[in-house]
């Protein structure tokens, strides 16, 4: 599936739209073929001075915004995908599909093969994930070994010339631009067996495979019978394969244990050859039942040379990791707070940190705090109203903590101070950050034992959770 445009902004406070378009490459070809497709819908891609307003509008970026607005920030126009519409010459240019990422924005726009009103699921346009993994290409290649500006600058330079090769016609070859690059200064060399096209180099070395699963847990807890709390894991599997040879051939399996809870919704590289089809249809939009496919997941792959996301997925645990509950009482320059956490029997206990953010927005500085910590310890940060409890590497023998406290509050001054639509009056959050070593809530692991290698040499092979 390809894409209609692409762009690469940094994000510069101060500047007329707090941003300059640093990298921009519009693919003639496909555009046409969305004329065709989109018909009555059809918004062309606009030039770079109406799009970096219209995406830095959508993602909140421009300074002399008003701090609400309905059409963009209502309860009714969440966004949770990291795609967009933008509002351009009377029509919305949509699937936009962009992040922030280190000072840079990346954006694209992927073809969408059929008409754009309504507007047709995420799930069913191929080119959203294609667009995904080549603006992740393009952040690494830039992320790679980069020290200041002038070398930045120098790999904006080489931008040009690694599309053509890596996405030659909007269309996606290799998410991976070093390769490109390696083309570019890599010397002729007869080889016996063709070199594929998207493979622009071979390894010399001693093999080694590398797998890293790193999962993060997204969770929702209201304390309410009205309100479901809500939770959901998100896996990412990253691989290295240094591996001799021009076609070398590695099948990784991924397991569970016994209880472990069924992978979901994955998406693979595309350098994986065939997947089983139970894999490609577990959904997390279905019922989940005991007939639901628990592996072990098996992905017959040609891996590039550089390092890669083998595959994403989510999967919904029995449980949160971290159980919550959170009171607020207001009374005239006062609230009193009450926190309880609790960490689930079945989670490791061994974080790399565990915090917990408590903002109060709407509120002058905090002038005072009276509190009581059960453990850790409570750190203040008055101009910014927002308490941070810093509960360390583990939880007390009793898996629970409580915090209980009053924060008093001074006047608001004219400066601009924390403000959100939402956290009015009693209503008010606290976030949780945490990190597990050599953990996953899934249980998800790859078995180094399990992964076949089909190159010369026997390689190294590791296994680790992030």
């Amino acid at each position: 599936m390809a894409q209609r445009a692409v762009w690469l902004i940094s994000r510069e406070p101060g500047t007329p739209f707090c941003g300059t378009v640093r990298f921009s490459r519009r693919y003639p070809t496909v555009e046409k073929r969305a004329k065709v497709f989109n018909g009555a819908s059809y918004v062309p891609i606009p030039e770079d001075g109406p799009f970096l307003k219209a995406l830095l509008f959508e993602l909140r970026l421009l300074d002399d915004e008003e701090d609400f607005i309905e059409s963009r920030d209502s309860c009714s126009h969440i966004n949770k995908t990291s795609v967009y519409g933008l509002l351009i010459g009377g029509g919305e240019l949509w699937p936009v599909v962009a992040f922030l990422k280190n000072n840079m924005i990346y954006a694209c726009v992927p073809l969408v093969e059929q008409t754009l009103s309504p507007h047709p699921p995420l799930i069913s346009i191929s080119g959203i994930s294609q667009g995904f993994e080549l603006l992740f290409g393009v952040q690494d290649f830039l992320s790679l070994s980069q020290k200041n500006d002038t070398e930045l600058n120098t790999k904006l330079n080489q931008l040009p010339d690694l599309l053509l090769q890596a996405c030659p016609f909007g269309t996606l070859l290799d998410a991976n631009l070093q390769n490109s690059l390696d083309s570019i200064n890599f010397a002729s060399v007869t080889h016996s067996q063709k070199q594929p096209a998207w493979k622009v180099g071979t390894y010399k070395g001693k093999p080694q495979v590398s797998i890293s699963i790193t999962e993060k847990v997204k969770s929702m807890q209201y304390d309410k019978q009205d309100i479901a709390d809500t939770w959901q894991v998100v896996g990412t599997v990253t691989c290295k394969c240094d591996l001799e040879g021009i076609m070398p051939n590695v099948t990784i399996s991924l397991s569970l244990p016994t209880n472990g809870s069924p992978l979901q919704d994955i998406l693979v590289h595309p350098c994986v050859t065939s997947l089983d089809s139970a894999i490609l249809t577990s959904s997390s939009i279905d019922a989940m039942d005991d007939s639901a496919f628990s592996g072990p997941y098996k992905f017959p792959l040609t891996p590039p040379l550089e390092s890669f996301n083998l595959c994403y997925y989510t999967s919904q645990v029995p449980v949160p990791p971290i159980l919550g509950f959170y009171q607020m009482k207001e009374e005239e320059i006062q609230v009193k707070i009450t926190v309880n956490l609790k960490l689930h029997e079945s989670v490791k206990n061994n974080f790399e940190f565990c915090e917990a953010h408590i903002p109060f927005y709407n509120r002058g500085p905090i002038t005072h705090v009276d509190y009581k910590v059960s453990f850790g310890q409570l750190e203040v940060f008055r101009e910014k109203s927002s308490l941070v409890w810093i509960i360390g590497q583990k939880f007390p023998k009793s898996m629970e903590i409580n915090l209980s406290g009053t924060v008093t509050f001074g006047a608001k001054s004219h400066e601009k101070q924390s403000f959100d639509e939402i956290c009015i009056g009693g209503t008010a959050y606290l976030k949780l950050h945490f990190r597990i070593l050599d953990y996953t809530l899934t249980g998800c692991y790859a078995d180094q034992h399990s992964v076949q290698v089909f190159a010369s040499g026997k390689p190294k092979i590791s296994t680790r959770k992030l």
